[in-house]
């Protein structure tokens, strides 16, 4: 009963959207989920519908936000005065926006200093790449704002460090990191530039050393709790990543993803119902997720639900047909159930869609030995093999050497 009540409700997200009696986190969220498929209208008008919205801060800046994305600047200059009323500061930087896209470049920066000083500053990098500052960027005002030093150069050097750690570059992460240690030791962006640094690196202990001692004092830094939720991934600790995640679901972090991350980590914990509600949570603002659907399927198999896993594919290829990972995630359903003909239709779909698939090749070879047709097999082992498939290699010596 319990998987079939999962369906229906996945039914109604499906067809419905979202249900009602949202508080105010499921309306923060579902603001996210639209926001990032460019629906700003929806939130306008989603949020505008929200009972208790006029004592809500954060729905405020949400609405505020959306308005300023379809130029209603007076509509969002509104809401972000009644939002700083409510919570001051928290409409500063998105004032400042409004002000910019009207060509205001004073009044513009005039909220951006204030946002600069509270504790809703945002990073100078997503300040300086915002497109709303486009208009007001090459104006005299702009340049005189940025000869202030608004950052320290300890927060200035976390940055680059971030950037190096991303796109490899350990030794300039290194070298910078060594600066900071002898000029800034023991302080907090030091130790946090120490955890990034170590996460890059592979000494995951070492990291989550430093981000504890961190969390120690300050235990609701987002930031910090991304970043150990990180670490503990890379460190195969699935239980406690989920332990984080939840932290950061608790503080109301308006970042609907951080379900589905939790979810992934319920499944491999072996956590199944809780797993299936932050998918069937996640689908509430994105119906139709081909990454949600296929971890429902995924889960409900690791559960030995087949049946039921194969719902969850099948649905996700009636909505993504020409995706092939939702056919091998459908065959590989069929191959644990021993289902071989079924299993190799599958991976024949996903050959036809991305034959460069080494381990598509593979599986459907042995789908195909176990449904009798060694000769084919052998073309798809031999075929795996040239992709660079190494396992292929056991096959080939056992089924297609006489």
């Amino acid at each position: 009963m319990k998987n079939s009540r999962a369906l229906i409700f996945l039914s109604a997200f499906l067809i419905g959207g979202f249900a009602h009696g949202q508080t105010s986190y499921d309306l923060l969220l579902k603001a996210r989920a639209l926001s990032g498929s460019g629906k700003s209208d929806k939130i306008v008008e989603l949020l505008s519908s929200a009972p208790g919205i006029q004592g809500d801060s954060r729905l405020l800046n949400a609405r505020a936000d959306a308005k300023t994305e379809v130029g209603d600047y007076t509509g969002a200059i509104s809401d972000f005065n009644i939002a700083n009323g409510i919570t001051p500061h928290s409409g500063e930087y998105g004032l400042s926006r409004a002000y910019a896209l009207k060509g205001d470049a004073l009044t513009s920066l005039y909220h951006l200093e204030l946002s600069m000083k509270s504790p809703f500053r945002k990073n100078e990098k997503v300040i300086l790449l915002d497109p709303a500052f486009a208009a007001i960027e090459n104006t005299p005002a702009w340049r005189q704002f940025w000869k202030k030093e608004w950052y320290s150069i300890q927060e200035r050097n976390v940055s680059e460090i971030e950037y190096y750690v991303r796109s490899g570059n350990m030794e300039e992460a290194k070298t910078l990191l060594l600066e900071m240690k002898n000029n800034y030791s023991g302080n907090d962006e030091t130790i946090y530039a120490d955890a990034i640094v170590n996460m890059g690196e592979g000494n995951f202990s070492e990291s989550v050393k430093a981000l504890s001692s961190l969390l120690a004092r300050d235990p609701e830094n987002e930031d910090y709790l991304r970043a150990l939720a990180s670490v503990q991934i890379s460190m195969s600790n699935p239980a406690g990543a989920s332990s984080t995640f939840t932290k950061l679901i608790s503080l109301e972090t308006d970042d609907p993803e951080l379900f589905i991350r939790r979810a992934e980590c319920y499944r491999k914990t072996g956590e199944w119902d809780k797993a299936m509600a932050d998918i069937m949570r996640y689908l509430e603002f994105f119906p139709g997720s081909r990454n949600a659907l296929s971890l429902a399927g995924k889960t409900e198999s690791s559960a030995g639900n087949n049946i039921k896993a194969l719902e969850y594919f099948s649905e996700n290829l009636r909505l993504h047909p020409d995706d092939p990972q939702c056919y091998i995630d459908r065959g590989n359903s069929y191959f644990l159930s021993r289902s071989w003909q079924w299993a190799a239709n599958d991976f024949s779909m996903a050959l036809d869609l991305s034959p460069e698939n080494s381990d598509a090749w593979l599986t459907r070879g042995i789908a195909l030995v176990n449904s009798g047709k060694t000769e084919d097999a052998c073309h798809d082992f031999r075929q795996a093999f040239r992709l660079g498939n190494k396992k292929a290699v056991e096959y080939i010596s056992k089924y297609c050497i006489k």
